[in-house]
Formats: C-alpha cells, structure tokens, sequence
C-alpha cells in the first residue's frame, strides 16, 4: 500500500498482520466470509489446527486431512499465508503465533475462548471476536451442520 505523508512524501505502509486459527474442515461459504471479513483489518495467516489436534479437542477424525485442508485454504484469495500449527491442545497455533508477530487476532462467537483472549493480552496482541454471519445472499452454514447431512447420504 503507498502512502503520501503531508510533507509530500512517498512511503511504504505495511498491512497489519491478523492471525486466525481453526480446524477449517468442509471448508464451505462461511469460512471464505470469515477469511474475507478478517482480511479488512490486514493480511490474514491462518495455522490450521493438526490431524492429531483435532482428534483430541473434538474426539473425532477431520473428513479432509490436514494436507488437503491446507491446500484448499492457501487457494482462498483473502489468505496471505497459511500453515499447519506445531502445538496440540486449544492454544496449538502459539509458536506461530510469537513467529509471526500478528498486531491482530481475530475469533469467531465459536473460537472465542478465555486461553485465547488471555494468551493475545500477554503478547500485547489486539483480540477481536466477530460475529458469525453468512456473506449476502448465503445461508449460514457451519461444519457442524454439513457433518450431520452427511450422515443421511
């Protein structure tokens, strides 16, 4: 982004870096909002949480391995960076996080936990909860949800 400063200067103004972590299995329409939402405070890097991780924290095995879930996440244009996170447990994402160096972390209603809110204030890193809503002219649409259809085919 190039900015102008009132001495008449050109400069560089670098984006703010957002960071967003989550399992983002059935990557479906509510995700990309998600994404795209995030995206107008900064660059977005996502660290997807673990094959291992998930297991655990929802006693259940991910529909789309970590590889693939990755690959369908770099491809979503509101996403500058994403990676699989090192850790395991609800804070797995946390060496990516001190990595990157984020101004911003952003949640959903979801992912809202007091670990999370916690661990940004000692970083100093801004915490921003955004409400779940589908993009205009979609419907709401969690993965949760498409699980249970699933079953009936």
């Amino acid at each position: 982004m190039i900015c102008q400063w009132g001495s008449g200067k050109m400069g560089l103004m670098r984006k703010k870096k957002v960071f967003v972590s989550g399992c983002f299995d059935l990557l479906h329409s509510g995700h990309v909002e998600f994404f795209r939402r995030a995206g107008k405070y900064g660059d977005v890097y996502v660290a997807l949480g673990s094959d291992k991780t998930i297991g655990k924290l929802k006693n259940r095995p991910t529909i789309n391995p970590e590889n693939e879930r990755l690959f369908m996440v770099r491809a979503v244009r509101y996403v500058k960076k994403a990676f699989i996170a090192s850790g395991s447990g609800m804070l797995d994402f946390e060496s990516e996080l001190r990595r990157v160096k984020p101004q911003i972390f952003i949640v959903n209603e979801d992912g809202n936990r007091p670990e999370k809110r916690q661990l940004c204030r000692k970083l100093g890193i801004r915490y921003i909860v955004l409400k779940r809503q589908p993009a205009r002219g979609l419907p709401q649409r969690s993965t949760t949800e498409l699980r249970k259809n699933l079953q009936y085919y």
